[in-house]
């Protein structure tokens, strides 16, 4: 074990994936990864299969992108409603809120502290349900195929660690695999604008407010700036931060992973504020960047909890759901 454990980060375990990808120590990889989900619900991974160089590439794509003015983005916008969820949204368009569906609720939570951050959405072309939004070819050529050129290469990775998963749980290696055989993903840019760094504290505004993520598990890329945090087990309301870690792939698992797996699996409230020791001489927040990759099951499936995970003695604590049904809900509540 203590050779594919390296270490951890403030108790999130960072584990080498390369003893599962090759083979040679699969069990104590999927060991290591299920328990510091079962503890926090997060786990950094390094030698996780994305090429660093497919990474720092997309970084750039993704920073032209934001660097594009207001007026081009706008030519790939985001729709009105958050069920459609491709395309470009601009700062303070977005509210993350964690199970407000009422729309005074979620009204009164966007007065209180706009979330300051813009994002870009897209996800597999084929998907009827959402297709994707797209600049003109002309505005930055490349752009879509540098897209989705990353989109596959994050699920090739995606499908490794629902295997590891579904190794440590001690059942078939394929099973959650093949409830995600529709590839009802999302990849997402996102761009967090330099802010002061006392409206962040007073909470006038957001950058993320916390939520937990609804899908089956979340890859994260995330450059250096920092911010990211996540609730303290056991101290409902109290955080942690989750540093950045060079090389290293944060997953999360979502809410459909909990419910799989009868509460096994924690799917962990988390949010972005302002990072440590990152303020600028003029009180300033530096502008971050992050590439979320959200892992959902088709939406056709109804999640329900997993054989073996219950018994007489401790019953299944979640009624079977429909993907499709409760993504759409969380999503329209954001918008």
């Amino acid at each position: 074990m203590s050779s594919v454990l390296l270490g951890d980060a403030h108790g999130i375990s960072v584990v080498d994936f390369r003893p599962f990808l090759d083979g040679s120590a699969k069990e104590h990889v999927a060991k290591a990864i299920l328990d510091s989900f079962k503890r926090v619900g997060f786990v950094y991974l390094v030698n996780h299969g994305i090429p660093p160089e497919k990474s720092k590439a997309m970084f750039e794509w993704s920073r032209r992108f934001f660097a594009l003015p207001m007026e081009k983005k706008q030519l790939a916008p985001h729709p009105p409603s958050g069920t459609h969820h491709r395309g470009y949204s601009a700062p303070g368009v977005e509210k993350v809120v964690q199970h407000l569906y009422d729309d005074q609720d979620i009204k009164a939570a966007r007065v209180k502290a706009p979330d300051v951050k813009e994002s870009f959405e897209c996800g597999w072309e084929e998907n009827t349900v959402m297709p994707n939004i797209w600049l003109p070819e002309d505005v930055l050529p490349g752009l879509r195929e540098a897209c989705m050129d990353f989109y596959w290469t994050c699920h090739e990775t995606e499908v490794q660690i629902l295997r590891a998963i579904t190794f440590a749980l001690g059942i078939s290696e394929d099973f959650l695999v093949k409830h995600h055989h529709a590839h009802d993903n999302q990849l997402r840019l996102l761009h967090y604008p330099s802010v002061p760094a006392k409206d962040l504290e007073d909470e006038k505004i957001t950058r993320i407010d916390a939520h937990s993520d609804f899908g089956s598990i979340t890859l994260l890329l995330q450059d250096d700036v920092g911010g990211l945090e996540i609730e303290i087990p056991g101290k409902p309301g109290q955080f942690m931060s989750a540093p950045p870690i060079d090389g290293a792939l944060i997953v999360n698992a979502g809410d459909f992973m909990m419910r799989w797996s009868n509460d096994v699996i924690k799917s962990t409230v988390h949010r972005v504020r302002a990072p440590p020791s990152a303020k600028t001489a003029n009180g300033m927040i530096p502008d971050r960047y992050s590439i979320p990759y959200f892992c959902s099951p088709e939406f056709s499936e109804v999640v329900a909890c997993l054989p073996g995970t219950y018994s007489g003695e401790n019953p299944p604590k979640y009624e079977p759901i429909s993907a499709q049904e409760y993504i759409l809900r969380r999503l329209a509540a954001t918008y």
